[in-house]
């Protein structure tokens, strides 16, 4: 069944999905309607065969300014604690969809990349920025812990821990050299080129062996929580699976008849 989204754009371009937050009036902020689609949408992605890969960027030069301050953090300040678990954990719910949706995601980011946006992006599998570039973990100046939407497990992860602690306890802008420098963009690209760049990975992404991919993916987040010896009797389980596919027999097809693959995803 194909994807409409309401709150934000969709665009399908082949195998690529492309996620526009789209009120660039405002940086693109997010509300309790859009944080909720988006979980939504990338559940739906696990069904959604002919989706190979999907991009997530923002409109009007910014990436996301985080939650709106009017739909958002004025309602949260009225209400009570059980009403505000119910938030936070919609909200960790749509970072759990990205990382369990098959698909790569690849978040393309310019301009403002502040709280909840920098969390989706954080979330995304591969990131492309260019050098005006601000990513920020602002909770802390708000009041709150930089322990948000899973940021305090997997940020360490992408820039280290000393670095993750300096910007989740300071809130602090990281700069987009500084993001590529430290590892949380992939590469950096100039300005007005950043989206072109990660729906370029994501068509290339799409159109390999993506069985293995989802594979991949899989394996990237429920490795966290293995000792070495488990992590590698399950990925000596993952392998033998996609030695199984017939993309693999077609990758060795090609290589004897000496031609580039052509994969199916099976």
């Amino acid at each position: 069944m194909p994807l409409q989204p309401r709150h934000f754009g969709w665009d399908v371009a082949g195998k690529v999905a492309t996620i526009t937050l789209a009120r660039p009036e405002r940086k693109n902020p997010l509300t309790f309607d859009s944080y909720a689609e988006l979980r939504d949408t990338f559940r739906a992605l696990t069904l959604e065969s002919s989706v190979k890969a999907v991009v997530i960027t923002g409109a009007g030069g910014n990436f996301c300014s985080g939650g709106d301050v009017f739909e958002i953090i004025e309602p949260l300040t009225k209400m009570k604690l059980p009403e505000l678990l119910t938030f936070t954990r919609m909200t960790g719910d749509v970072v759990k969809a990205m990382r369990l949706c098959p698909q790569p995601i690849v978040a393309a980011v310019e301009g403002v990349c502040a709280g909840a946006g920098a969390i989706l992006a954080m979330a995304a599998d591969l990131r492309y920025g260019s050098p005006e570039s601000r990513t920020a973990f602002l909770f802390t100046r708000v009041g709150l812990a930089g322990c948000d939407m899973g940021a305090c497990a997997i940020l360490p992860r992408i820039i280290g821990q000393g670095r993750a602690a300096e910007l989740l306890y300071t809130g602090r802008a990281m700069t987009g050299e500084e993001a590529e420098r430290w590892g949380f963009f992939n590469a950096l690209h100039p300005s007005g080129q950043v989206l072109a760049a990660a729906q370029a990975m994501a068509m290339q992404l799409a159109e390999g062996p993506t069985f293995a991919h989802g594979i991949t993916k899989t394996m990237l987040h429920r490795e966290w929580s293995m000792d070495i010896e488990g992590a590698i009797e399950a990925e000596a389980q993952a392998q033998a699976i996609c030695m199984a596919t017939e993309d693999f027999r077609r990758a060795f097809e090609a290589f004897a008849a000496k031609q580039p693959p052509r994969f199916r995803g099976e």
